[in-house]
Formats: structure tokens, C-alpha cells, sequence
């Protein structure tokens, strides 16, 4: 099977375009030596991906005739990664969780019209008669116009 067929069907990318894309920026290697997206995977090969900045290791016990399911992928392949690759997944997303907690920052469009409900904004309540606050009254006016 066609490597990029391969890292499809063991749902390690979502479509076969982003890994032959993948393939094609020498992000996949066999052993050593990187590869195209035509090499044939063979049982027992070490294919060395690097994605998210992390650098994946699987050996290839079985390679499946199409696209299996997620819980069905351990069958076919094992997970040799190093411990430290995770170990530096796991500092990354700690770090970016720090950034903003839920509820601080900038009020979010929810928030700004819970806010507005809550204040109130009675428009008619608020209503001035612009006529009593210049001292105008409508009467006054029917006298010039005579």
C-alpha cells in the first residue's frame, strides 16, 4: 500500500491530499531516508512523521486493505514515539492554557447583551419632552406665525 494511502487509512491525517501535502514538505520518512508519496509500506517499517511539532514514531505490524476505524488502529500499527516527544505536547498545551481563563478578558456579544438586559435600556423611560427643556411650548409658535 501507497504510504500516503496508509497514514489515511490508520486515521493519522484526516484526508489523503493533507498527507501526500505532508509527504511532499519531507515530513515523512522511512528509517532514515525520507520518501514520496508513491513508496510502498511494508510490515514492520518505521515511519518517523513529524506533526504539531512533535516528532511520531509507528512500526507497521499490519497494513489494512482501506480505512478502519480508530478503535481498530492498534492492530495494525504500534506506537514506539518517545516518551519525551509527549512529555513536550503536554508543557505546550499547559502553556496555552494560561493565556485566558473563561469569564476574563473582553466581554464576549453574550455577555454585552445579558448586560444591557440587566441595566435596562427603557428608551421611552429616558424620553424628554425637548420642547419643555428649551423652553418652547407649542402655543408660541401658532402667535409668530400671525
Amino acid at each position: 500500500m501507497r504510504i500516503d494511502k496508509f497514514l489515511w487509512s490508520i486515521r493519522f491525517y484526516k484526508t489523503r491530499s493533507i498527507a501526500t501535502e505532508e509527504i511532499k514538505k519531507n515530513r515523512v520518512s522511512i528509517g532514515t531516508s525520507t520518501v514520496k508519496s508513491s513508496k510502498e509500506v511494508k510490515e514492520g517499517d518505521v515511519i518517523k512523521i513529524r506533526k504539531n511539532q512533535i516528532d511520531y514514531k509507528i512500526k507497521v505490524i499490519q497494513i489494512p486493505k482501506s480505512r478502519i476505524g480508530a478503535k481498530l488502529v492498534p492492530l495494525h500499527i504500534i506506537d514506539v514515539t518517545d516518551k519525551e516527544q509527549y512529555e513536550i505536547l503536554k508543557m505546550r498545551k499547559m502553556s496555552q492554557d494560561y493565556y485566558r481563563i473563561k469569564g476574563e478578558g473582553r466581554p464576549t456579544k453574550k455577555d454585552r447583551r445579558d448586560m444591557d438586559d440587566y441595566v435596562g435600556n427603557d428608551i421611552e423611560g429616558d424620553f424628554t419632552n425637548w420642547d419643555d427643556f428649551f423652553g418652547e411650548s407649542g402655543d408660541d409658535s401658532d402667535e409668530n406665525e400671525n
